[in-house]
């Protein structure tokens, strides 16, 4: 998670992307809770890899790991030299079973993860494979090969940035002779050029289907995925309003998670809203949107938008931007 995310700005120029509550929780918080709902083991620790995003973010990150009962551990990428370098700066931690997620996407499978396989990629079948990476079967349904952005139609199964190994200590070896090696393509070191070394000397990966992709990478895309999730909580049975929220002359159409702390007065609210810890919401109607924490709202009409923390905003249009700290109208 060592990248700025430069497509979700303003959103991302004060917390790094995987922070971005959606649904309520950290990015990071979601993806690692749904990984470990797949492992019949328990996952020992977690490792984060990051660029420089300062103290608060990196204690953020522990608390994420103590949530789950694991220990949290912080590595630093210094350098923008691609995928498969990223892993290796925790190359201390690649021991026994491992799975590595880039935390820019959320998914939803059914299958678990157990110790009699030696490698999973987790892929989603798309209409439109060229802007991705794919993977290739044989007739056992064991992948072979791995294409990048294929010009040329050879798989539909993309590659959404979830793996499992069995062997931490193969992939740290095959890892490290693309950076001996100088291995690189485009500048940067990349990951299925390592996973492509441990397939032709014999670990057999598997692909692990899912039945939904959720894309954080700018803010249209997390907007909806934002929906969905609360989709899915909702059919869980979930209640996502908060009991010290205050609900006052007002409607909340569900699904939507509504934080500690939260006010809201004479206004609508829904369906398809998450709206963060101490924000306040007066006279408003606001639909299919993410309001982060301590911002306050009034006389807003907001569809599809996004909304930072401690934003001040009063007789805005529909579908808005606003990063952390934003003033507009007369929200003196």
């Amino acid at each position: 998670m060592a990248g700025r995310g430069s497509r979700l700005r303003p959103h991302t120029l004060t917390v790094p992307k995987p922070l971005v509550h959606v649904g309520g929780k950290p990015i990071v918080h979601r993806l690692v809770q749904d990984i470990a709902e797949m492992c019949e083991e328990k996952i020992d620790e977690i490792a984060f890899i990051v660029g420089d995003f300062g103290k608060d973010v990196e204690q953020e990150l522990m608390n994420v790991a103590e949530q789950l009962n694991a220990k949290g551990s912080i590595f630093y990428q210094e350098e923008p030299l691609g995928t498969a370098h990223a892993v290796l700066c925790a190359q201390e931690k690649l021991e026994g079973p491992v799975i590595v997620a880039f935390s820019d996407t959320l998914f939803k499978a059914e299958f678990k993860i157990s110790d009699s396989q030696e490698g999973i990629i987790w892929v989603k079948q798309i209409e439109d494979p060229s802007a991705f990476g794919v993977v290739q079967l044989n007739e056992s349904g064991t992948i072979t090969d791995f294409v990048e952005k294929p010009e040329e139609f050879v798989s539909d199964l993309a590659m959404i940035g979830i793996y499992y190994f069995k062997s931490g200590e193969d992939l740290k070896k095959e890892l490290n002779y693309l950076i001996e090696n100088d291995q690189k393509k485009g500048d940067e070191y990349q990951l299925p050029d390592a996973l492509r070394r441990l397939t032709e000397k014999g670990t057999s990966f598997i692909p692990g289907k899912v039945s939904a992709w959720l894309d954080c990478g700018n803010k249209k895309v997390t907007v909806e995925t934002n929906r969905q999730v609360l989709n899915f909580e909702n059919q869980k049975g979930k209640n996502l309003v908060n009991e010290t929220a205050e609900i006052t002359d007002s409607i909340i159409i569900q699904p939507c998670f509504i934080g500690e702390g939260v006010k809201i007065n004479r206004s609508v609210v829904g369906p398809h809203v998450s709206i963060g810890d101490k924000t306040v919401i007066d006279d408003s109607r606001i639909s299919n949107s993410i309001v982060q924490q301590n911002s306050v709202l009034s006389n807003m009409v907001l569809k599809d938008s996004m909304i930072g923390n401690f934003v001040k905003a009063i007789h805005s249009a529909k579908d808005i931007s606003l990063g952390d700290y934003t003033e507009i109208g007369d929200a003196n």
